[in-house]
């Protein structure tokens, strides 16, 4: 993050796990739509949605000095109608009722300090991220660490989503691999995926015409 530019998503990942976008029929619909993050982290996400996108926005954080960090130097913002954040456990906090079928877009980076694996990477878990989603929802997953795989983590998603519900980018040169996951699985044809890509590009400076190039669904 940018201290004098704390909305900007700096980094090639953050912006890759904005593509949830590509599944948006109506571009338009956006700002009427809930982004929930699992991780706070910088507050990157949270301030993007709520401020660029307008969505309502909330994020679950399970340590109270992340959260003191990015108000207290990071400029993200104090609850108000829009924009909560909720200090509890992510996968105890996903399955209450509130939550269930009312989320359009779902990004999850969830880390410890040592950042070696995701916190939460189980079939289970998963399978409470789906039920969170809206009919035309979709999970955004950031894969990254000494000790975590790619085909392990995938393999669960697969299990609670479908493995036609998921695409995934190539890894960034810093070895972070975003995994999107649908709650209902379309393939849009590549033509519209470009033409969304660069209304995105448009309306919210983000890198994205060269999504439909570096994300690709997986293979049976």
């Amino acid at each position: 993050m940018r201290r004098d530019a704390p909305i900007v998503l700096v980094h090639q990942y953050i912006q890759n796990m904005m593509a949830w976008l590509l599944f948006v029929e109506d571009l338009s619909s956006v700002s009427s739509r809930q982004a929930l993050q699992l991780g706070l982290g910088a507050g990157s996400l949270t301030k993007f949605c709520y401020h660029q996108l307008g969505m309502k926005t909330c994020a679950i954080e399970i340590n109270p000095q992340v959260v003191i960090a990015c108000r207290s130097w990071f400029k993200l913002p104090q609850d108000n109608p829009r924009l909560q954040v909720v200090l509890a456990d992510a996968g105890e906090e996903i399955r209450q009722m509130r939550w269930q079928g009312v989320v359009d877009a779902l990004q999850v980076d969830l880390y410890d300090q040592e950042a070696a694996a995701p916190v939460l990477d189980s079939e289970a878990f998963y399978a409470d991220c789906r039920k969170v989603l809206t009919d035309d929802g979709c999970m955004s997953v950031n894969l990254f660490g000494n000790q975590s795989s790619f085909e392990r983590s995938v393999d669960k998603m697969a299990a609670a989503f479908g493995r036609d519900a998921l695409w995934a980018f190539k890894a960034t040169r810093e070895g972070n691999t975003v995994v999107l996951a649908q709650r209902n699985p379309t393939r849009p044809p590549r033509a519209l995926l470009q033409e969304r890509a660069a209304t995105i590009a448009r309306n919210w400076g983000l890198a994205s015409e060269k999504w439909p190039r570096l994300c690709n669904p997986l293979t049976p």
